[in-house]
């Protein structure tokens, strides 16, 4: 089969199937993340007559689970992402596709069920704050056996595919912060809008399972899919395992530090030489981003004297134009790909971000002990959210859709695989020095 006999997507089914899917597998993780103000209120101490965020003469006033509540759900959600992402690859073959993504699916609408009508019950704060974090590694843990299945599925469809999965999850974090908002403009209690909203995301996470369901239908995606079993036989087999390849009988898959031509060395590492840059590129991006945000971010506060402002600055200047200009980076990358994949630029600028963890450092994050406040004024502070998060998602999916396109074709679903799994340890990474960076502000 060539490209030219290659069917078409009609109406871009397959694209949007994808979008809906890259969406599905970030929107859990959002709507734990921007509904921290509903977390935290239910962590108070009775009687709760303060603020969650509020000081005294500087000092933080929170009980010790309000305040740790961010780094620890950030800790919670990514250090079993990155476990599961890596368990992944090995469970390719002993597992079938349908059954990880529509199954990871299905355990996080149950989890986003039980959410919703927890809010309706009475729990003390150290259960609630327990099982909160249980949820949230549950999610995260199904939702990295999601994300990676996706990628490497992606891996095997053109280079533009992987385009779809990352506007969509770009799109999960604006839809989170949207939805949060509305509820709180309704005036409504705290405890209902998150009712709603909880709601909203289990049928999101339905549309995702039945479109999911509807894809093997597809005449262009099942084009890509026996184009990527069926091989001429000098051909080498496609690598969904790092380390794995079938045995003589391909009955049974079996460990090898083999290549299929009999030549010594591991395919991963083999494929890895070939995207290194890429893999490292997109691990830094997300290690600087996790780092800052949420766990610093969402601490800055307002100077502006406005009590209506004062509840919508974190919703709007941090989580809604976060994700909205994610969104946006991520999806230019459909219309425009620059720097090129071989461009000693793209690494450069990937390093640049780092300039972001002293700027949101020096911005009102209260409460503060050491450093000074050099950018106050709410405007820096959306300007530099602004560059951040439209920075993140650019390169990153320029990164994302680069890596499986610098190795050969048979080796595009185990790139697309190790791509996901160096996204998830820099999200690991940043999980772990976001403690780091709070307390040295």
């Amino acid at each position: 089969m060539t490209a030219i006999s290659s069917p078409r997507d009609k109406y871009n089914a397959v694209w949007i199937i994808f979008f809906i899917l890259g969406l599905g597998s970030l929107l859990p993780w959002n709507f734990f993340m921007t509904a921290t103000m509903y977390f935290t209120s239910r962590l108070k101490d009775p009687p709760a007559n303060q603020t969650s965020n509020q000081t005294v003469d500087g000092r933080d006033t929170r009980n010790v689970l309000e305040a740790t509540f961010n780094n620890v759900m950030t800790l919670c959600a990514m250090v079993p992402l990155l476990i599961f992402t890596c368990l992944n690859s090995f469970i390719h073959q002993r597992i079938p596709q349908k059954l990880r993504i529509t199954g990871s699916l299905a355990v996080i609408l149950v989890v986003f069920l039980l959410t919703a009508l927890l809010v309706k019950v009475y729990v003390a704060p150290l259960p609630f704050f327990t099982l909160t974090m249980i949820k949230i590694v549950f999610i995260n843990s199904f939702g990295a056996v999601l994300q990676g299945s996706l990628f490497g599925l992606a891996g095997i469809l053109p280079a533009s595919y992987t385009t779809p999965i990352m506007s969509g999850q770009g799109l999960a974090g604006t839809f989170a912060a949207f939805s949060m908002i509305c509820a709180l403009a309704t005036g409504s209690d705290l405890r209902d809008s998150a009712f709603g909203y909880f709601i909203t995301a289990c049928f999101v996470i339905l549309i995702a399972i039945i479109s999911y369901l509807t894809l093997p239908r597809m005449e262009f995606f099942q084009y890509y899919m026996e184009s990527s079993t069926s091989r001429p036989s000098g051909e080498k087999k496609n690598k969904t395992d790092f380390l794995k390849k079938e045995s003589p009988d391909e009955k049974q898959p079996v460990v090898s530090l083999m290549e299929d031509d009999g030549k010594p060395g591991v395919t991963v590492l083999r494929i890895f030489s070939k995207i290194w840059v890429m893999a490292v590129s997109v691990c830094f991006i997300f290690t600087v981003t996790i780092g800052i945000f949420p766990a610093v971010t969402v601490e800055v506060k307002s100077t502006v004297a406005n009590g209506g402002w004062d509840t919508y600055f974190i919703p709007v200047s941090c989580f809604l134009l976060f994700n909205l200009m994610d969104w946006a980076g991520r999806s230019l990358t459909a219309f425009c790909m620059r720097p090129g994949k071989d461009s000693k630029w793209l690494p450069v600028l990937v390093a640049l971000r780092v300039v972001f963890v002293p700027l949101f450092m020096l911005c009102n994050v209260q409460p503060r002990h050491y450093l000074p406040v050099l950018f106050a004024h709410d405007a820096w502070y959306m300007v530099f959210m602004i560059l951040f998060s439209f920075s993140n998602g650019y390169l990153a999916s320029l990164c994302m859709c680069y890596g499986p396109t610098k190795v050969s074709q048979h080796e595009a679903e185990t790139a697309g695989a190790i791509m996901a799994f160096f996204m998830s340890l820099g999200l690991a990474l940043g999980a772990a020095i976001s403690f780091l960076f709070r307390a040295i502000i």
